[in-house]
């Protein structure tokens, strides 16, 4: 026998979607939003396919006055040690230079860097070997180490400040680090030039 509905009373129409009006799906949709907002922000996945490109040239600063008469300070950098970069995490190539400018200053070239852009990029000198292949890309983080601020483009030439106290026979390697998953990028051996 077929029921018959109680006179007076509609029943309500059956929804197409039941699953939309249970409380746990909402719950479960606004977490996987969250999620991938989250993901996004952390993993910058279009710095994957955005280079960053940077051509500075080669710093110069005003001319130190002679020490003894009669000798003149160099007028350009002086190269104090110099390394080329070998591949870690990324694929990268280029060289790296330590200068001191006439004034006394010393800067950290990168030349013809390239490399994968990422998130939270960094120019670090370090007491780390370099090592090449994943042996060598977790371990710059592990004793000293000075951050030289962020790269500045994963593409060109950029120079760095090396702040006074740094002694660099303590820190005779260069990192590309990427501070947001602890892994180094490219790394260099400075090698003394003279």
């Amino acid at each position: 026998m077929c029921a018959v509905p109680e006179a007076g009373r509609v029943s309500p129409p059956r929804s197409r979607h039941p699953l939309l009006h249970r409380r746990s799906t909402w719950v479960v949709l606004a977490a996987a939003a969250v999620a991938a907002i989250v993901a996004t922000a952390v993993f910058q996945p279009w710095k994957l396919v955005v280079d960053e490109r940077v051509q500075e040239a080669v710093p110069a600063a005003p001319a130190a006055p002679a020490v003894s008469a009669g000798a003149p300070a160099p007028t350009g950098p002086v190269v104090l040690a110099r390394g080329t970069l070998v591949s870690h995490e990324h694929d990268s190539s280029g060289t790296v230079a330590v200068l001191r400018l006439a004034d006394g200053s010393r800067v950290l070239r990168l030349e013809d860097l390239r490399t994968s852009n990422g998130p939270r990029l960094q120019v670090w000198l370090s007491d780390a070997p370099v090592t090449p292949g994943t042996d060598g890309w977790r371990v710059f983080d592990d004793g000293r180490h000075v951050d030289l601020g962020d790269l500045k483009g994963n593409i060109g030439s950029s120079n760095y400040p090396v702040p006074r106290d740094v002694d660099l026979a303590t820190l005779p390697s260069v990192s590309i680090w990427c501070a947001r998953f602890s892994v180094s990028f490219a790394a260099a051996e400075l090698r003394p030039v003279g």
